[in-house]
């Protein structure tokens, strides 16, 4: 079956190869952004978020025992508890919807619920303090409000659903759990795993701390400029500026590093905690290390980095395959084209919105500048909410993970419900704004 799958990627690949017209200039310039794209990821998310998520989640598997995951986020735990917990864990893990696929394939492969799991999936990336209180100050209170009350209710709704739908296979998955040995006891007291698992969710905070990417721009001919940088790479950045009243331009300016002299942060407490993160993230660390050394055997942190090591190959090389695809067709599909579908508030226009935001891949919290934009454009404010409830939750490379752990059956329905909820909730909203 593995060689069957290798094979028909094979041939996929073999499909798209032949047929693709190089000549045209629109596919030359999508295979540039896509590069371009799978490299603004890989500079700004992958070693400061990605890598941080792929230790907790061979850190869940390896320290914490099966029992206890299935004690509290198990199929016969409480489910008021359980789901409580999975449906504001969001609140504290500022990460996109990749950088949360470690930890949920971590919790569920050690026993979790489909049910509990599918909640944390969505929450992780869907809500957290940061995305609440700038989708308020920047999209209007009545939007920041929407957002953060659908995401925790969407996340109690989606994986109550998904544990109904696939109760039989879930009940079968249980049944296999507990035919197994009983697990040893913990080794180490509660507090002190508790205490190792706070500072890696703290290091992951910190590192992936979240960059408003406001800057001013001194040129070397002494000229300067209030702007936004939409990507950055070696070579160039690409920004928006500042109008006088203070709005984004809706074109994208992509600038020579070499002519720029200076980029200063705007100073405001999110970037001065930016300006700091890598010391908080480095002193974080540096306890973690010392409780390694103190409260640690060389054979656990030996089967933590073979844990850490195995969920990076399962899932890195479809995070950045999944990048690459979401920057080759996001710059076939540009804004303003995707702005023309979103106006107004019908059925449609807050589904098309849901499915572009289930494809679209927003980092941890590019979906709020995008909104704007698309809403200055003419988006409405239901598909505008549509885009928010269901666009940080999932992506392209997002979808090739979750598909990876759950199998495709319970990918599509996971996809399906996000959809279905953001288009009904943000129909509901548009009419309660006319």
């Amino acid at each position: 079956m593995k060689d069957l799958k290798k094979f028909y990627w094979l041939i996929g690949i073999f499909i798209v190869m032949y047929f693709l017209p190089l000549g045209n200039p629109k596919i030359t310039n999508a295979i540039f952004e896509a590069f371009k794209l799978l490299q603004w990821y890989v500079i700004n998310h992958t070693l400061a978020c990605v890598v941080p998520a792929m230790f907790i989640a061979g850190a869940i598997s390896t320290f914490l025992s099966q029992a206890s995951i299935m004690r509290y986020l198990g199929p016969d735990a409480n489910r008021f508890s359980a789901y409580t917990v999975a449906s504001v864990s969001g609140i504290i893990l500022a990460v996109c919807s990749c950088s949360v696929l470690p930890m949920f394939a971590g919790i569920y492969t050690m026993g979790a619920g489909l049910g509990p799991a599918s909640a944390f999936l969505y929450s992780g990336p869907a809500i957290n303090v940061m995305a609440v209180f700038l989708s308020a100050r920047v999209l209007g209170l009545d939007l920041g409000l929407a957002r953060a009350l659908g995401a925790v209710i969407f996340a109690a709704v989606i994986g109550l659903l998904m544990a109904l739908i696939f109760r039989r296979s879930e009940h079968a998955r249980t049944k296999k759990a507990m035919e197994l040995p009983p697990a040893p006891p913990p080794v180490r007291p509660l507090w002190k795993t508790a205490l190792f698992f706070l500072c890696m969710v703290l290091f992951l905070v910190f590192s992936d701390w979240y960059n408003t990417n406001d800057v001013d721009i001194t040129f070397k001919d002494g000229k300067t400029m209030k702007a936004n940088i939409q990507y950055a790479t070696q070579d160039f950045i690409e920004v928006k500026e500042y109008g006088p009243e203070g709005k984004l331009a809706l074109e994208s300016a992509r600038l020579d590093r070499r002519t720029i002299v200076k980029i200063r942060s705007e100073d405001n407490f999110v970037m001065r905690i930016h300006a700091i993160k890598w010391y908080l993230a480095g002193l974080v660390g540096l306890g973690i290390l010392i409780m390694l050394r103190l409260w640690f055997n060389k054979n656990e942190i030996r089967q933590w980095l073979t844990a850490t090591w195995d969920f990076g190959m399962l899932i890195i090389p479809l995070l950045f395959g999944g990048v690459f695809i979401t920057g080759f067709v996001g710059s076939l599909l540009p804004e303003k084209a995707v702005a023309a579908f979103v106006g107004g508030n019908s059925v449609f226009s807050n589904f098309f919105a849901s499915l572009v935001g289930m494809f679209w891949y927003f980092a941890t919290l590019t979906e709020i500048p995008i909104t704007q934009m698309l809403m200055r454009l003419g988006m409405g404010k239901g598909p505008a909410l549509a885009l928010l409830l269901a666009g940080p939750a999932l992506s392209v490379p997002s979808i090739l993970v979750i598909n990876k752990v759950i199998g495709w059956r319970k990918t599509l329905v996971f996809c399906a419900l996000v959809v279905g909820f953001s288009t009904i909730v943000g129909y509901i909203f548009g009419l309660t704004m006319h």
